[in-house]
């Protein structure tokens, strides 16, 4: 058995944590939570484990793994101890505020020679990993564009989101980084050449010291491709959310996109001129799993790190110093 410790365990914390040990192939060794109700209700799940009071301690359990769902202020320099201490991680997004806190943390996994996973959990779900497929078969020719649309009808209810120096920015770093992580993953992760965007809060533009709610931008990739990507919060979409992956070959067209306005029901279809065809539809329990990956890759050390991690935080700080916020 894989013991492992969780450090986090709100809403997505603990659905982490029940994926995991429902695989049959891990352990809780200690869970630790500043909230003491939250604590004991992911205690349920595993009801012999210990709950500690800090990151010093969940270390002292020796656990092989730590999974890491706290505000994005702290990813890096938790994620860092736990290699420090020997354990692997599975973090969730983002991995740090920065392409430079992204390289600090990818430079302990590698010297720990332990497995870093990072929850970029929409390139597990069915839907995305068949656009995946279409793509990299060359069905669809050459990809010379993309959009990708990550609008949250909600916005974040802890106010941590809103503090830049807690959360390194708005929408964009939050919902941004799935739409860069998916065109870059689907795409073999070329280099971006060039990239505008533009930053707004209340709908006027983003001052400085403040996070977006609204972020549009777009950039060019080595490989030719052009991509556009538009994230918010508490936009007036009409819906709980929009959330769509597009990809335009010269030979057709690949998208994964939710269904009613869901954030867990997706289809991905396949265009040819004016024809579609399903290539996916509901159900899909993908949630936990990029956890459950990362579950099996621990034993190939830092050789199963998720792929991209740098490429795509390299992305969003580009995108933020284009529109004059780096």
């Amino acid at each position: 058995m894989i013991r492992l410790a969780f450090l986090g365990v709100g809403w997505i914390g603990r659905n982490r944590l029940e994926a995991l040990l429902g695989t049959g192939q891990a352990e809780a060794a200690a869970i630790c939570d500043p909230n003491a109700e939250m604590a004991e209700q992911a205690r349920e799940f595993a009801p012999d484990t210990a709950l500690v009071h800090s990151l010093d301690q969940l270390l002292a359990c020796e656990p092989d793994g730590v999974v890491i769902a706290t505000p994005s202020a702290l990813h890096a320099e938790q994620s860092i101890a736990a290699f420090e201490s020997g354990a692997a991680v599975f973090c969730q997004k983002p991995l740090g505020r920065t392409a430079a806190e992204v390289e600090a943390v990818l430079e302990a996994a590698r010297q720990a020679d332990r497995a870093l996973g990072v929850d970029l959990s929409y390139r597990y779900s069915r839907a995305m990993q068949a656009v995946r497929s279409l793509v990299e078969s060359g069905e669809l020719g050459s990809i010379f564009a993309a959009d990708l649309v990550f609008h949250n009808g909600y916005g974040p209810q802890s106010g941590w989101f809103w503090d830049k120096q807690l959360s390194g920015g708005g929408c964009l770093i939050d919902l941004g980084i799935h739409l860069a992580d998916l065109a870059l993953w689907v795409l073999d992760c070329p280099e971006v050449a060039s990239a505008q965007a533009r930053l707004f809060r209340d709908g006027r533009s983003c001052r400085d010291g403040e996070v977006e709610d609204f972020a549009a931008g777009s950039f060019d990739l080595a490989n030719g491709t052009h991509a556009r990507l538009t994230c918010s919060w508490n936009l007036a979409a009409g819906q709980d959310a929009e959330i769509r992956a597009t990809f335009y070959g010269t030979e057709g067209t690949a998208e994964m996109r939710n269904v009613n306005g869901s954030f867990f029901d997706f289809v991905a279809e396949r265009f040819r001129g004016r024809e579609r065809e399903k290539l996916v539809e509901p159900p899909d329990e993908w949630g936990g799993r990029a956890a459950v990956d990362w579950l099996g890759r621990i034993g190939e050390g830092f050789a199963g790190t998720t792929p991209g991690l740098r490429q795509s935080a390299q992305l969003i700080d580009t995108l933020y110093a284009a529109a004059g916020h780096r």
